[in-house]
């Protein structure tokens, strides 16, 4: 298998397993990842994962670019160029959409928090899915580095990296990343905001559960929308998102115990339980009387509830 995928107290761990070819992503390893991607989507018993790559030289080198033997020149531009009017259904752009609709199988956006450990070179789609993909970022101090790696190619990339770096980091460091297509280190990753942390090599996967297993003792279904709201709805106007995140906030409040679970252990100063258990719908309130809906009325309005 390209691709090493276990579970472990709460948490997966994929690892792209080919480090003689860089741990690219060819059909295989795609084909792995994305079913890896929606186990640990629907299994409601991992809170977060941990993506890395096999040895120390490379996270993911990129993309296979080489054809299917017996493709010519000419049938490859056909087939590139059909790809761009007449993609497959069930693709974004000619990538199967897997577990995530929006940007293709390589680059889903999981509701569960993902951490990267860089163990070594994230280059073209190698960067790509770190960005699409990743939520918190280690990088090893001695061999993590990066680089876009399509413009030197006359490549804008077929993948989301450009969009991505131009959200993710500011005007000018994006545009230096993808001007110039330099390689940078992990201190400069670390200066622009590609990654979190630099921290030594054999420090890395320790650093990387460290956030896992703090992950772990989270409320999980608030966590994973958490997630979900900041990158569906993080780039609204301000006023919009914050009444979606409100929206959000009461369904968890009244659809899960987590909340009442949480307020509960604060006052009795005790560690929570955090099991993401959902509430069952009850009955209807009863008819308040108008004394008892005058005392409600006026906590209501004085915010003291």
């Amino acid at each position: 298998m390209p691709l090493d995928y276990e579970k472990r107290d709460g948490v997966a761990y994929i690892t792209l397993n080919n480090p003689e070819k860089a741990n690219i992503l060819d059909k295989q390893m795609s084909d792995a990842i994305s079913e890896a991607w929606i186990d640990l989507w629907e299994d409601r018993d991992i809170r977060c994962a941990i993506l890395t790559g096999k040895g120390d030289r490379h996270f993911c080198g990129g993309h296979n670019l080489a054809p299917r033997p017996g493709v010519t020149a000419e049938e490859r531009e056909y087939l590139r160029t059909q790809r761009i009017f007449w993609p497959l259904a069930g693709t974004v752009h000619g990538q199967k959409t897997g577990v995530d609709g929006r940007m293709g199988d390589h680059y889903p956006r999981v509701w569960k928090p993902v951490i990267a450990a860089v163990n070594g070179w994230a280059a073209g789609a190698g960067l790509y899915i770190l960005l699409s993909s990743t939520d918190i970022r280690i990088a090893s101090a001695e061999n993590a580095k990066f680089k876009f790696a399509l413009t030197t190619q006359g490549w804008l990339g077929n993948g989301p990296g450009a969009s991505l770096l131009a959200k993710q980091l500011r005007y000018i460091d994006a545009m230096k990343i993808m001007l110039t297509d330099e390689p940078f280190d992990a201190a400069e990753a670390l200066r622009i905001g590609v990654v979190n942390e630099v921290v030594p090599h054999d420090q890395l996967l320790a650093r990387a559960e460290r956030y896992a297993r703090h992950i772990c003792k989270l409320p999980p279904v608030a966590v994973r929308m958490m997630k979900e709201f900041m990158v569906r709805f993080g780039d609204l106007p301000t006023d919009q998102a914050w009444h979606i995140q409100n929206i959000i906030n009461s369904l968890l409040i009244q659809t899960t115990i987590d909340g009442e679970e949480g307020r509960t252990a604060f006052n009795e100063k005790r560690p929570p339980n955090f099991t993401g258990a959902l509430r069952r719908r009850g009955e209807a309130w009863d008819t308040l009387s108008e004394e008892d809906a005058a005392r409600l009325d006026e906590i209501y309005r004085s915010g003291e509830f």
